[in-house]
């Protein structure tokens, strides 16, 4: 799996998400400051809740820009086995039920899931619980979370 073209889905995916944000903000302003939506009393707060609606979007827009800028900067490296899991690596992880699930390690904003080839590629942050998790482990090594009622057990099989 190339780290690079991964790279280039999550950026094109934020892109996407920039601009229905984007889009979203602009509506919202637009029905805040429409001239029908002048408020006529105190419970007449259409106008008043499209202006909250856009500045939230306006705040998300900020954030996949800030996401943006981050992904744009990072340069995944091999995957050294003397410092263990690192920002930018390739993992798979089994739980306990032998199911696999592909990791790619990135900088924060990019949560997402894509798909490469056959295979499916859940991208989280390290500062993500399982990130955070799995941050200078190797392979054959145990991950544990504790975040669900039970905690959850992963076995680190391959790193890239």
């Amino acid at each position: 799996m190339d780290k690079f073209l991964l790279q280039q889905q999550v950026l094109a995916r934020l892109a996407e998400d920039l601009l229905q944000a984007e889009r979203a903000m602009q509506v919202a302003h637009e029905t805040a400051t429409h001239e029908e939506n002048i408020a006529e009393n105190k419970y007449d707060t259409l106008g008043l809740e499209a202006a909250y609606l856009s500045t939230g979007q306006a705040r998300r827009a900020e954030a996949i820009r800030e996401a943006m800028a981050h992904w744009r900067q990072f340069r995944p490296r091999p995957y050294d086995a003397s410092k263990g899991i690192q920002l930018g690596a390739l993992v798979c992880l089994v739980d306990a039920d032998d199911k696999q699930q592909q990791l790619f390690l990135g900088p924060k904003g990019g949560s997402m899931k894509l798909a490469s080839g056959s295979e499916f590629v859940q991208v989280i942050s390290s500062e993500a619980p399982l990130g955070r998790a799995m941050l200078g482990k190797c392979e054959g090594d145990q991950v544990s979370i504790q975040g669900a009622p039970s905690g959850q057990q992963f076995e680190v099989l391959r790193v890239d």
